[in-house]
């Protein structure tokens, strides 16, 4: 018989609480962690400088005039650079005079001198606030919503519907017109967010084929009696009373009107909900670790529905102003109504890092690029579509910040992919307050 004694049997190593049964956050999730936790001020700053840059380019590249200068680049340098840089400089000072200020309507009516171009630009951002808002309330509760298209179209069949059905008198009219979009982008949100919690139903998919319904059920609806304009074939509403309009602020000439004054009540409500509210604590909890919510006693998929009625409601906003607002004189029903706003959204929640004062920024910089893409294309003769590039070059920088921290050699440029784990691993999107 053998003195040696066995050796003991090595106890099998616990599992990690952090391990690999835990459920990994879905693609959406990690992508939109990454693009707001890896990005800073001077990254975003950066990405607008490039997609100017890119802009530039691409309007010496689309005019045959300065091409041609090209053809003897080696003969007069100078000639060419000259020609470029004339083009370039006469573009973005229209896009400057058509956005924040243009000094030739400087007479002795100071006010448009001051109002007018910021006054389109507000104007324009104003829909681009709500959306920003819609967005980024979903983002902190870990949820990506694409269906801001057919929120608005929800909300603006409803506030369209109050608006022409009833004729109230001032401000109890337009108060209903509000409330109604709200509940219509709320509702059809809600949706999505019931599948999600519930169901477990992906909100990317049902979100998207929510968009389609609403705009093929907004195409029928303007051929039935109830919403058609009379004597017209066309796939136009009837018009809205004159009590449930967005009433401008400074005169008939400039198109600022009252959203403005509720985009930034609702960027003040975000605030409050997001860092002073037990319900803010509870949907960025549920976005930062369902599990963790959970295991903490709170209902993940309550907060999902909440999450989502309340994105699907500032969507809402945005349909209320696009009937309501001074684009659409005729205050009615359109299946143009969206304007693509829904996807812009989304790009602006991105900018603005899912901030308040972020997505106010984001929203005035998109509004200043549309308010000016119009004068530019006017006075320079550069197509307006160049500022659609502008904005896309702009996002996907922000979306890839280690490539703008490359192009410019900026410190920590090859640390993108460990910043957007850590990001992922400790809640990205949820933790930022």
């Amino acid at each position: 018989m053998s003195d040696e004694t066995p050796a003991p049997e090595t106890p099998a190593t616990p599992a990690k609480p952090d391990g690999g049964d835990r459920k990994q956050p879905s693609m959406g999730k990690q992508i939109v962690d990454a693009i707001v936790t890896g990005n800073s001020v001077v990254v975003t700053f950066l990405a607008i400088v490039l997609g100017l840059v890119v802009g530039g380019i691409l309007m010496v590249l689309s005019d045959q005039e300065v091409l041609d200068k090209y053809k003897y680049f080696f003969a007069d340098p100078g000639d060419s650079l000259s020609a470029s840089w004339t083009l370039v400089k006469n573009a973005y000072v229209a896009l400057f005079e058509g956005s924040i200020v243009d000094p030739s309507t400087f007479d002795s009516n100071y006010a448009p001198f001051i109002l007018g171009p910021i006054s389109e630009t507000i104007s324009q951002a104003t829909p681009l606030i709500f959306g920003g808002i819609a967005i980024s309330i979903a983002f902190r509760a870990g949820l990506f919503n694409i269906g801001a298209q057919g929120q608005i179209i929800a909300g603006a069949i409803l506030a369209s519907w109050m608006g022409f059905q009833f004729d109230l008198p001032v401000g109890i009219h337009l108060i209903l017109v509000i409330l109604a979009g709200i509940l219509g982008g709320a509702f059809y949100a809600a949706i999505a967010g019931v599948l999600k919690g519930r169901f477990g139903a992906h909100e990317v998919i049902i979100t998207i084929m929510l968009n389609y319904i609403a705009l093929y059920f907004l195409s029928w609806l303007l051929t039935t009696d109830a919403f058609q304009r009379p004597g017209t074939q066309q796939l136009i509403g009837k018009s809205a009373h004159s009590n449930a309009t967005l009433p401008r602020l400074f005169g008939d000439e400039l198109r600022i009107n009252l959203g403005i004054i509720l985009a930034l009540a609702a960027l003040v409500l975000y605030w409050w909900i997001l860092n002073r509210s037990a319900m803010g604590f509870e949907l960025r909890a549920v976005g930062s670790n369902p599990e963790a919510a959970r295991t903490a006693g709170m209902s993940v998929p309550r907060a999902q529905v909440v999450a989502m009625a309340l994105s699907g409601g500032m969507a809402g906003l945005i349909g209320v102003s696009q009937v309501m607002g001074p684009y659409n004189p005729a205050h009615s029903l359109t299946t143009a109504i969206d304007a693509g706003l829904g996807f812009t959204a989304i790009t602006v929640a991105l900018l603005g890092r899912t901030s308040p004062v972020g997505v106010l920024f984001a929203s005035l910089l998109f509004g200043a690029l549309q308010a000016g893409g119009s004068r530019m294309q006017a006075s320079a003769g550069v197509s307006i579509d160049i500022v659609i590039v502008v904005q896309a070059v702009i996002v996907l920088m922000v979306a890839a910040p280690p490539l703008v921290r490359t192009i410019f050699r900026l410190k920590g440029a090859h640390s993108g992919g460990e910043g957007a784990l850590v990001a992922t691993e400790t809640g990205g999107v949820g933790g930022e307050s």
